[in-house]
């Protein structure tokens, strides 16, 4: 088995439906950080939550399918929709929902686990999100690279 990577995500939606952010970053078997973040006009919250899923587990194209992988995600209703069939999630936004069971089916070695709201990484990540969120209300629907000086300031 090779190394391990670890992913964090977050998203927001205010109000609900309405403008939506979102933000995922992802420490790579060498210790190394990435992320990005990014937003979107005229979403609601499950899409938000999926965005972040896909788009931290899209980031892994070279990671081979035997890798561990372990994503903290800050929604608290995630992790039963995600194991679930034909949740809410699935209901309100099917093609995310497609999209991240396919991503997730393509990691054997997956670990979900919840990211507390009081967890250093939870403020970070919300942070992104918020920016993503503020973002789109000027630009639309947008995503960018959390900065490499911020990513040093990651607390995970």
């Amino acid at each position: 088995m090779t190394a391990s990577v670890v992913l964090w995500t977050a998203s927001l939606c205010k109000p609900d439906p309405g403008y939506g952010g979102w933000a995922h970053v992802r420490r790579n078997a060498d210790g190394t950080l990435a992320g990005a973040a990014g937003g979107e006009r005229r979403v609601g919250g499950a899409r938000m939550a999926l965005t972040a899923v896909i788009e931290a587990l899209a980031a892994l194209p070279g990671l081979p399918a035997d890798a561990a992988v372990t994503l903290h995600f800050a929604d608290p209703v995630l992790a039963a929709e995600l194991v679930a069939s034909d949740g809410a999630y699935a209901m309100a936004e099917p093609e995310a929902w497609t999209a991240a069971r396919k991503l997730l089916a393509a990691r054997p070695l997956l670990t979900l686990s919840p990211l507390p709201d009081t967890a250093p990484a939870a403020g970070f990540l919300k942070a992104w999100a918020d920016f993503g969120l503020d973002t789109a209300k000027t630009r639309g629907t947008f995503k960018a690279a959390i900065p490499r000086p911020n990513l040093l300031k990651f607390p995970g």
